[in-house]
């Protein structure tokens, strides 16, 4: 069974020029497919059932008409009969193992894949567009690509390819997500975006405006994409099960970073209860896995490797029975398939049964002989029980005939009621045709073996096979994928670094300056990465006149965009400006509570400062404003690329030419320290 790609053909808008895949086509004819699009449908019914049946609830409760109560009651049961046969059917859905597994593949146990969650369809545009418009002062209609290109990628999340690159395409969408964020979701400002998602067992939708919700049912999309993956992969060879193996460990590191990580999602299919148990269920299919591979190019018919062997499956067996366990909790099990449960509970009695027929093969099959290692075999099966029958010890075991036929009977007997029992176990569920014959295969071998050793005049032998200690030498852990998190590139990168324009900053609409050098002077120097900022900013100067500021940030330098560049670029845009000028575009950060002193002249980098030129000493008898004689400052460009991130008290501003007899004798400085800033020094 194979899933449809339809062909690339979307660029990417992140602007890397790569293409994003489209996801599974929903229209084609797969059996995934053809299962989603079902999901997709009953869980439509479901919130329309729910719905109803919450008006019903709201009538019964505001209504005292007899009659209208009887009436409400009648439809309240008929919503809820109809919303138990839609529970009915998801669950139904969720049951349908079959069309998880390779198409190719006949002699392994099927394994269970979650199922994806869906969501219904989001439209950024209009928001988006009127944030960017509010926030950034910029045409939203300019990003029209952009919004489409993020709804097409989210559009292909929800129908993923089974493969790698669906989980690439559900990865690259997850790092999005955080850009996005820090865009548009202000945490003082609703966008007005619902984002809907549907529970994956029960199909109840969870709806929240912000993005948390949308993160956490991705990466829970992304573990069951793993799953999926497990399940398809072709267990008869070993390529196949060392991918099935990663998948599931994978499937399970991403379900435990998920429950780390969001703690408090109101979707029940995200609890921390119901993560714990799907987790547990990932490691265990992983372990069937190894213990498939391990088995693969076949069992030893010899003493040590057939115990060994034993171990191995009785780790697998011990591990589904704790799945088993924690399915069956309330309200786990309200929500979870009843053929999840079933199936657990038969393969934790299958395999604890391949278990002992392991050691009943060891014990019936290989009597210790002159050239056997008596030592490694005492050892070998020392380390198999924890505890033997009274009266009993390995080497007596070993070494007495009839004592390794007895106990070696015993084992076959309890494998043959474990097989039973897991066929009865099996007889109560939903049918998997796969799954009931190596039941039946198995039982049958059992049989067999027992047979080859029965004496009918034993019927007083009443010993009971010692349980058997679980072991392993590949113990399967969970596994953060590398593709958790991957490289991309911001859509919106044209609305500029994201550490500054972003959704907790407001910014003014852009303002033109028009800059006229004197002297080759500018009259400001930058600072900064990208956008460069105004500092040390001349207030004589043209700029300041026409209304720059210090602090403001130069996002355009006659027709081209200055958000990315820094400071060497953008002095090179301004490096041979005529005496006619250019205009530049600048921008300035809009505080909400202004922590300004109200007397500073300026404020940058949350540290008030004045200048010289407030102080500067006037001569009442010389009311001549030519008679003052005002130092020259150094030429802007002669500052060079070593000044540009120089301190503003470096620059020298215009100071008055006074004598000594004037009341103001003393040299002002020009930035006063943070130690010595008071009031007094702005007059």
């Amino acid at each position: 069974m194979t899933d449809a790609l339809l062909p690339n053909g979307i660029k990417d808008g992140g602007g890397d020029g790569s293409y994003f895949k489209k996801g599974c086509n929903p229209f084609a004819q797969t059996g995934r497919s053809k299962l989603q699009n079902q999901r997709a449908t009953l869980n439509q019914q479901i919130i329309k059932e729910m719905r109803l049946r919450a008006g019903a609830e709201n009538l019964l409760k505001a209504t005292s008409n007899n009659k209208v109560k009887e009436m409400v009651l009648l439809e309240l049961s008929y919503v809820n009969s109809n919303l138990q046969l839609l529970m009915g059917e998801l669950e139904g859905l969720n049951s349908s193992v079959e069309v998880y597994q390779n198409s190719q593949e006949t002699a392994n146990i099927p394994l269970v894949a979650l199922g994806l969650k869906e969501t219904k369809e989001v439209d950024f545009s209009t928001p988006f567009k009127d944030f960017i418009l509010d926030h950034y002062s910029e045409d939203g209609n300019s990003f029209e690509d952009e919004i489409a290109d993020l709804m097409d990628l989210r559009k292909a999340c929800r129908t993923p390819s089974r493969n790698e690159a669906g989980v690439e395409l559900l990865a690259k969408y997850s790092s999005h997500l955080p850009l996005v964020e820090s865009r548009f979701f202000s945490p003082n400002h609703q966008t007005g975006i619902f984002f809907t998602w549907y529970d994956s067992f029960t199909g109840v939708p969870v709806c929240q405006q912000n993005l948390s919700l949308e993160k956490a049912s991705i990466l829970f999309n992304m573990a069951a994409l793993h799953s999926q993956i497990g399940t398809r992969s072709n267990r008869q060879t070993i390529s196949g099960l060392s991918e099935a193996i990663s998948s599931f460990q994978k499937a399970a590191g991403i379900l435990n970073h998920l429950k780390e990580t969001f703690t408090h999602t109101p979707s029940y299919d995200m609890s921390p209860a119901m993560l714990s148990m799907l987790i547990r269920l990932m490691l265990a299919q992983a372990q069937e896995c190894l213990f498939e591979k391990a088995a693969l190019p076949g069992i030893r018919n010899e003493f040590n490797s057939l115990m060994k062997m034993a171990q191995e499956v009785a780790k697998v067996s011990e591990i589904y029975d704790q799945v088993h366990q924690s399915m069956v909790q309330m309200p786990i099990k309200d929500n979870v398939p009843l053929l999840w449960s079933t199936v657990s509970q038969v393969k934790t009695n299958h395999y604890r049964s391949m278990a002992h027929y392991f050691v009943a093969s060891a014990l019936l099959d290989h009597q210790l002989g002159p050239n056997d290692d008596e030592d490694q075999q005492e050892k070998t099966l020392s380390q198999v029980y924890d505890c033997l029958p009274e009266g009993r010890s390995p080497l007596d075991i070993l070494k007495k005939k009839d004592e390794r036929q007895r106990i070696g009977k015993a084992h076959i007997r309890r494998a043959i009621l474990g097989h039973e029992e897991a066929l009865r176990i099996y007889s109560l569920c939903q049918k998997i045709d796969a799954l009931q014959d190596i039941l039946k295969a198995s039982h049958q071998r059992s049989l067999c073996k027992y047979s080859e050793y029965e004496i009918e005049e034993e019927f007083t032998d009443y010993t009971e096979a010692p349980d058997i200690i679980s072991k392993t030498e590949h113990k399967a852990e969970m596994e953060v994928p590398a593709t958790l998190k991957v490289k991309v590139t911001d859509f919106f990168q044209r609305l500029g670094p994201l550490s500054v324009f972003s959704a907790k900053q407001r910014w003014t609409a852009p303002r033109t300056i028009h800059l006229r050098p004197v002297d080759r002077d500018l009259g400001f120097t930058l600072k900064g990465e990208s956008p460069v900022q105004i500092v040390s900013l001349d207030p004589l100067c043209p700029a300041a006149t026409d209304g720059l500021k210090e602090g403001d940030y130069i996002v355009a330098v006659g027709d081209t965009d200055c958000k990315w560049m820094g400071v060497s670029e953008v002095m090179r845009q301004l490096k041979d400006v005529n005496e006619e000028g250019i205009e530049i575009q600048v921008v300035s950060m809009m505080e909400s509570n202004p922590s300004m002193p109200t007397k500073s002249a300026t404020f940058c980098g949350n540290l008030p400062k004045t200048y010289s030129m407030i102080c500067l000493a006037y001569d009442n008898d010389d009311k001549n404003s030519k008679s003052r004689k005002v130092t020259k400052k150094s030429s802007f460009l002669s500052w060079g690329l070593k000044n540009k991130l120089k301190s503003a008290s470096t620059l020298s501003l215009p100071t008055a030419d006074h004598s000594s007899t004037l009341p103001w004798s003393k040299p002002c400085p020009t930035f006063p320290s943070s130690s010595t800033f008071n009031d007094s020094a702005l007059y």
